[in-house]
């Protein structure tokens, strides 16, 4: 866990706002009604508390302030020294001090003004008395003031800093400037350090985390280094050289053996060597990077002499259990954070060092041996002379080797991301594994609302069996050749007629286009009344005209044009008359007519479903469960809609004017009730 959250650090307010925080609060805590008719006890009271009260919020504001900013003696030397590093230890004391300073001179104010109020007589020696000590106070608070505001700068930016564990698990990574490691660690973590080509972009620590078995890891990118000496280095490269010194980690000193950094290898091997005191007692791996430009076979042999020297050095820092220096397997590795090559060897490698480093450190120390007593590990003996070594059944490894095989030959949503242009291009297909009748209807869109009605309200559960039965009749009415509506047929046709069928057919299509374009353009556009339409578009006489130009005898089109709008004006007529004035038709039941009543009322809109009948699906056994479900539903929804102002939420709107506050002129006598 961190031990050090600088977050909950509370914000520190200047000069200013420091005083106008303590006398608020002064003036709403405490009483302000005093008058010189009192007993000057009374009054002594009444402005001792107000100078008591404004020094123990002086006093509990400061020591707050005091506290919670963090003592760098008392701190790990990790956080001490990169706090000096950023802040100047004397600079950060002197502003506390400072603060310590106010808090004891307030105090000392407040017991001085005490003393000379027990001693007051009258209110106005007093009032001055309160006034004095109050602006004493406030005057000592003013000249702290800039070490208020230094103290605020920095919070915030302590606020800024990340939250690094010094006793966990960490691996370090250094190196001169632009050498990969903020690549590095945006690979192997969810951290998202900004990497550009140029130097010194990381410009203060940053740390992110990774698992390797089951152990949590953090890992730090110190900013970059470069080869001078201690005095010359900046704040910048001194955060570096504090995470080395402190920090028991792994380090991964980062070598850019491509020279593409602006530093060649002699330069980073010379400050290799001029740190390596900071590496003693650390598990120290050299990486490689940028294999990708410039592989570690092909550098020259000056360049390959001074990387072994580094290797040697690497391999003297961590000292075995035996005296012995550690094995050479680890210590220089190759990788290219471009093309991931390595990354996962190189991070494993350290998080593996570095485990077995803390675990040889807990062997050598006291409290192993209190541990091992309590540990038995049982060996068994051998029965007889028989070697039995472990059996897998033949079945398990056939299944295990089948699983494989299903796992690499299965394509999984990713790989068909990928296969087909990547994220943002390619859609997963939500529907692909749905159990149909016909793999042909996963694609189909269900449409929720048609021609404005709901199509559950059309759901019929027998739907399919009643499509036969009608195709069936379909089929029996095409044998008879009952079917009323007569089909031309082309064939039967001589070519005069057929070449006269198609212009009709395309004119007609021409029309139908024409007045969708104006169906969907009738918002934007006019009406424009009949009797200015001058070209007469839409009437028998000019449909005569175009038919009588295609050769064609007009009569018989007309006059079925002209039947069709009298016969459907006719029928409307026919049933307004009924109605109006044949009430005795009404009554003996007149079928014709009652027909094509019934049938004029279901063309002219559509018959809505009663409340009470049950939908399938709805959960209903039966109409009369359903109407009673309804009839509770009403009721239990009568009380809000009642109150019509209270809703669901939590928002209620009080009465605005209550009763008892405006019920009238207020008598003399009792005023308990307000």
């Amino acid at each position: 866990m961190v031990q050090y959250n600088f977050k909950r650090i509370t914000v520190v307010p200047n000069g200013k706002d420091f005083i106008d925080i303590i006398l608020s609060r002064t003036q709403r805590q405490t009483p302000t009604v005093v008058h010189k008719g009192y007993a000057i006890s009374r009054i002594r009271q009444f402005y001792m508390r107000k100078v008591k009260y404004t020094q123990q919020n002086f006093h509990e504001k400061l020591s707050t302030i005091i506290e919670e900013f963090p003592r760098l003696d008392e701190i790990h030397p990790f956080y001490g020294d990169l706090l000096h590093v950023l802040y100047n230890k004397d600079h950060y004391k002197l502003a506390l001090g400072q603060i310590n300073t106010a808090r004891n001179l307030i105090g000392k104010i407040a017991k001085d003004y005490v003393k000379l109020l027990k001693y007051a007589d009258s209110l106005y020696r007093c009032k001055s008395l309160k006034v004095a000590a109050l602006g004493r106070m406030c005057t000592v608070i003013k000249r702290v003031g800039p070490s208020l505001a230094y103290l605020e700068q920095i919070r915030q930016h302590m606020a800024r800093l990340p939250s690094i564990d010094p006793n966990t698990r960490t691996i370090l990574i250094c190196g001169y400037p632009n050498v990969g490691k903020s690549s590095f660690i945006n690979k192997i973590t969810r951290a998202d350090v900004d990497v550009q080509p140029y130097a010194f972009t990381t410009k203060s620590l940053f740390v992110g985390h990774t698992d390797y078995k089951y152990l949590r890891y953090q890992v730090i990118d110190t900013p970059g280094i470069l080869d001078r000496p201690f005095e010359d280095r900046n704040i910048i490269e001194m955060c570096s050289i504090t995470a080395l010194a402190h920090l028991r980690a792994a380090v991964l000193f980062f070598l850019d053996i491509s020279g593409s950094c602006g530093y060649s290898i002699a330069q980073q091997a010379a400050l290799f060597h001029s740190i390596k005191s900071l590496f003693m007692n650390k598990p120290l791996i050299i990486v490689c990077n940028k294999t990708d430009l410039q592989p570690l076979d092909g550098i020259s042999e000056d360049d390959k002499k001074l990387v072994m020297e580094m290797k040697a050095e690497a391999m003297k820092t961590v000292i075995g259990q035996g005296g012995e220096p550690t094995s050479d397997e680890g210590v220089l590795l190759t990788m290219s954070t471009l093309t991931e090559e390595g990354v996962i060897s190189v991070k494993n490698v350290a998080c593996e060092r570095l485990l077995d480093q803390r675990v040889e450190l807990k062997m050598k120390s006291k409290k192993i041996n209190d541990c091992l007593n309590r540990f038995h590990v049982a060996m068994p003996k051998p029965r007889d002379q028989k070697e039995r070594p472990p059996c897998i059944p033949q079945a398990v490894l056939e299944a295990k080797a089948k699983e494989a095989a299903e796992k690499e030959k299965r394509k999984l949503e990713r790989d068909l991301e990928n296969d087909n242009g990547g994220a943002g291009v390619y859609s997963a297909s939500l529907r692909k594994h749905y159990i149909l009748t016909n793999d042909e209807w996963k694609e189909d869109i269900m449409p929720e609302i048609l021609d404005g009605h709901n199509v559950y309200d059309f759901v019929d559960p027998d739907i399919i069996q009643r499509l036969e039965e009608l195709e069936q009749e379909e089929g029996l009415r095409q044998e008879q050749g009952a079917d009323d509506d007569f089909e031309m047929d082309d064939k039967e046709l001589t070519p005069e007629e057929q070449e006269a069928l198609a212009e009709i057919r395309k004119k007609k299509n021409l029309l139908i286009q024409q007045h969708r374009i104006k169906k969907s353009t009738a918002e934007s556009r006019s009406t424009v009344p009949r009797k200015f339409d001058k070209d007469r578009k839409f009437t028998s006489k000019r449909m005569g005209r175009q038919l009588s130009g295609l050769g064609l005898d007009p009569t018989m089109a007309i006059n079925r044009a002209r039947s069709r709008s009298r016969g459907r004006k006719r029928e409307r007529s026919l049933d307004q008359g009924d109605n109006a004035g044949d009430g005795a038709m009404d009554v003996d039941g007149d079928q014709p007519n009652k027909k094509l009543r019934m049938r004029s009322t279901s063309r002219s809109r559509s018959r809505s479903r009663p409340p009470g009948e049950v939908v399938p699906g709805e959960g209903f056994r039966d109409s009369a469960q359903k109407v009673k479900a309804l009839k509770l539903a009403k009721k239990s929804v009568k009380k809000r809609n009642k109150d019509a102002r209270r809703g669901e939420a939590d928002r209620v709107i009080p009465t605005l004017r209550p009763k008892h506050l405006f019920s009238g002129k207020r008598s003399i006598g009792k005023t308990d009730r307000r």
